[in-house]
């Protein structure tokens, strides 16, 4: 008898629809397993049939034939085990149910019967609802993720058994529902604050211009200046998550297997910090079949590069394209995979080889120009504020007063958030003004005769790029934006310069 069950698997980010169908007929007792299934896939024979004993049913006699459809995409992991098990008792008639179209089914079986969890849950749910489903049947663990799909059932499953009878109609099972709003109505739960931090007015203020426009940050400092320290707490002063991007995120981080049991949804901006030691493959994401890496699990968040001339420049290098597109695309042999990767990054490195600034080093001036040249300069340019990070003085360090904390500023951040929301309404694809092209730049960012001519002088005494004349532009409507002004005057244009002067005086 032939049997299918709806199933799904993940590609790239998103979700795909896979049956499971099963023949058994007669012959020899053996299983034929087709598909192009990696070797999880293929080791499902013996999980499965193994369950199927433990759960009281009988293996089917003779020979069964599982295809898993489409027959030219191939198929990873131990997600298929619990479709393939229901397909095999539906066609060996140990089941009969009307309901096994109506719902996709995902699960790794244990050998005793039981489900596990999967990753890919949250793209599998919404390729379901696409895709006119009923319901889902999920692993309990997974169920609150694949709940925040709404209009969607969710069965939370336990075993094989309880999964038989449900769909039989013998037991009932309650849907799974989550609040997404409560999910988002708590604060964030952040153990550092920007209230820890003493001294560095100035980059604060940076940070926080930072923040507003989600604009890359390069900071540059003597060790035990704050650097690593101030990074951290950037996070803490971005505004909350949208629906829409907690749900791109929580995709990726499902994907990856970063999500804890029970866990609906990323609720708070990532913050990942990579080793300088990372691979090409580890920041962009790639294997033999692409996943996503570092970028892109910083999508919406915070990329923290510490020491950054450390890094291979290769690594560096090709972060050019996800910096300026906010996609990464990653070819290999078995296909090209496109990952969000819209990050805020924030480097950190030493003005020198031995950590001093170039007029204090000991270092030779080529020796501090070979350090600073694994930096590339169009790479560089694609960083928006270069902020040199000064010692804190004593005073400052025993200083009583605790600084602003981040609350505050991020109130101020939100508020200006708010204005490029309403700015850009009707351009769903720039969400903050560091992703604004050429047309918003003339659309928004029109400069008057005096403006425009200290902006001039600026890029003919620096020598700046026309990438870094966007860069300016960007950051002084930011400006603007957190000091509520609809025009950008002189002085916010004055103050975006002055972020762009640093690399021309180490760099050139």
């Amino acid at each position: 008898m032939l049997a299918k069950v709806c199933s799904a698997a993940v590609n790239g980010i998103d979700a795909y629809p896979v049956e499971v169908e099963v023949n058994a007929g007669y012959g020899d007792t053996m299983i034929a397993l087709v598909g192009l299934p990696d070797a999880a896939v293929k080791e499902s024979k013996d999980r499965v049939s193994t369950a199927l004993t433990n759960s009281g049913y009988k293996f089917p006699m003779g020979k069964t034939t599982i295809n898993l459809a489409p027959a030219d995409v191939r198929k990873e992991g131990p997600s298929f085990d619990l479709p393939i098990a229901l397909a095999m008792l539906a066609a060996s008639e140990q089941i009969e149910s009307d309901q096994l179209d109506n719902f996709v089914t995902v699960g790794e079986l244990a050998l005793t019967g039981g489900v596990r969890s999967v990753k890919g849950v949250l793209p599998i749910a919404l390729r379901a609802q696409a895709d006119g489903k009923v319901g889902i049947l999920v692993p309990a663990e997974n169920a609150a993720e694949a709940a925040v799909v709404q209009g969607l059932n969710v069965i939370p499953v336990q075993n094989l058994r309880e999964t038989a009878q449900f769909l039989e109609g013998e037991i009932r099972i309650a849907p799974v529902k989550v609040d997404i709003a409560r999910l988002f109505d708590h604060p964030p739960d952040d153990d550092v604050d920007f209230s820890e931090v003493k001294g560095q007015e100035s980059v604060k203020r940076a940070l926080e211009i930072a923040a507003a426009g989600g604009h890359n940050v390069i900071l540059i400092g003597p060790p035990g200046t704050g650097k690593s320290m101030l990074a951290k707490r950037l996070a803490t002063i971005l505004p909350p998550l949208t629906l829409a991007e907690a749900l791109e995120t929580t995709k990726i981080h499902s994907i990856v297997g970063l999500l804890k049991p029970g866990q609906a949804l990323v609720t708070q901006r990532p913050f990942r910090a990579p080793h300088h030691t990372a691979s090409d493959a580890g920041l962009l994401g790639g294997n033999i079949n692409p996943t996503p890496g570092e970028i892109s699990l910083a999508h919406h968040g915070v990329l923290f590069l510490d020491e950054l001339p450390e890094f291979k420049r290769s690594v560096l290098e090709t972060m050019r394209q996800p910096l300026e597109e906010g996609v990464v695309t990653i070819s290999r042999a078995a296909g090209t995979m496109t990952f969000p990767s819209q990050f805020m990054l924030v480097a950190a490195m030493n003005p020198s080889p031995d950590g001093k600034m170039p007029g204090e080093s000991r270092s030779s001036p080529r020796e501090i120009q070979n350090y600073l040249g694994r930096i590339s300069g169009p790479l560089l340019d694609r960083i928006d504020l270069h902020i040199e990070v000064p010692s804190v003085k004593f005073r400052e360090m025993a200083a009583a007063q605790p600084g602003e904390s981040s609350a505050r500023i991020r109130e101020r951040v939100i508020a200006a958030r708010r204005l490029q929301h309403a700015r850009f309404a009707a351009k769903p694809k720039v969400t903050c003004n560091a992703r604004m092209g050429a047309r918003e730049l003339k659309a928004f960012c029109e400069l008057d005769e005096a403006t425009g001519d200290l902006l001039k002088q600026a890029m003919t005494e620096y020598n700046l790029s026309a990438r870094a004349y966007d860069r300016i532009l960007k950051v002084a409507r930011t400006i603007a934006d957190l000091a509520a002004s609809e025009n950008i005057t002189a002085d916010h244009v004055s103050e975006a310069i002055q972020y762009r002067s640093l690399d021309r005086q180490l760099w050139g």
